[in-house]
């Protein structure tokens, strides 16, 4: 495994961040106790992308574009329109409470992840289904049976889509066809005890990174469980990561998703630091 190294910070003093993604030369990411999309520079300069009414999570974009954005609390997915977020789907038929993180695949198919239950509510955990919002904003349930299923990536051949299942300590592997169907669902990886997988990001060697909220660290892995590298940050929780050409983009919290302590603390950072294996081209 590769030295860790001392990590550089671009943004501090957010709330709670999550959602990372690359694209176009800057960082998208969700400040999701701020009500907030920000788009943030290369030189840490960041500005608000859309305002919203409540949580934002997961981001992705359609072949043409367009931004979506997972609203969490009322099962929406948004559509970014003229600097304004119009419904693009509701997902509220097939999710009883808060859906999460989101990929949406090179046809235009956004897949959500939910997490089931009321979780914040303390209501016993129980299995729920992977969302498939199709281009004209119809949902579907892509895939049954996942516990508190959170980040996703799809390989660079655009052939399987990986889930990460945080409380069964696991990332789980679907065949992705063309219309968005899932099929041969599997374990792509277990990992290690207390890596709980929370975000989760893909390089260019189809590699795996996933934060651990729990273990606080980014922890590298390949199809089949073998660990390729980790990144500590010790006294601050791993919440996602991104990565963007060999910069390991990593959303860290002192806080575990608690909003009105996130919102005091203003703890919430984007630190990074660089890889060997860059992220997809």
């Amino acid at each position: 495994m590769p030295d860790v190294v001392e990590m550089t910070t671009l943004l501090e003093g957010r709330a709670f961040l999550e959602g990372p993604r690359w694209r176009d030369g800057a960082l998208l990411v969700s400040d999701m106790h701020a009500h907030e999309v920000l788009r943030v520079a290369m030189d840490g300069s960041s500005e608000v992308v859309v305002a919203l009414d409540g949580p934002p999570s997961g981001l992705g974009w359609l072949p043409d574009g367009q931004m979506l954005i997972v609203s969490m609390d009322d099962q929406r997915i948004l559509r970014l329109e003229d600097g304004g977020a119009v419904e693009h789907a509701d997902c509220s038929s097939l999710a009883s409470h808060e859906i999460n993180d989101m990929v949406v695949d090179r046809h235009g198919h956004a897949f959500v992840s939910q997490f089931g239950y009321d979780h914040h509510g303390g209501e016993k955990m129980r299995a729920a289904p992977l969302l498939r919002v199709d281009p004209d904003g119809s949902v579907h349930e892509a895939a049954d049976g996942l516990f508190m299923a959170n980040g996703m990536v799809i390989t660079a051949d655009g052939g399987t889509l990986v889930v990460a299942e945080s409380v069964k300590r696991r990332l789980l592997g679907f065949d992705l066809a063309d219309d968005g169907t899932l099929t041969h669902g599997r374990v792509w990886a277990e990992l290690p005890e207390t890596d709980y997988p929370d975000g989760i990001c893909i390089d260019a060697q189809d590699q795996v990174w996933a934060a651990g909220p729990a273990s606080d660290r980014f922890t590298r892995v390949r199809e089949g469980g073998k660990v390729t590298a980790v990144v500590e940050v010790p006294g601050r929780h791993a919440i996602a990561c991104a990565i963007g050409g060999d910069i390991l983009f990593c959303c860290t919290s002192p806080t575990l998703g608690e909003p009105d302590k996130s919102r005091a603390a203003r703890g919430a950072k984007v630190e990074t630091i660089a890889v060997d294996v860059p992220g997809p081209s």
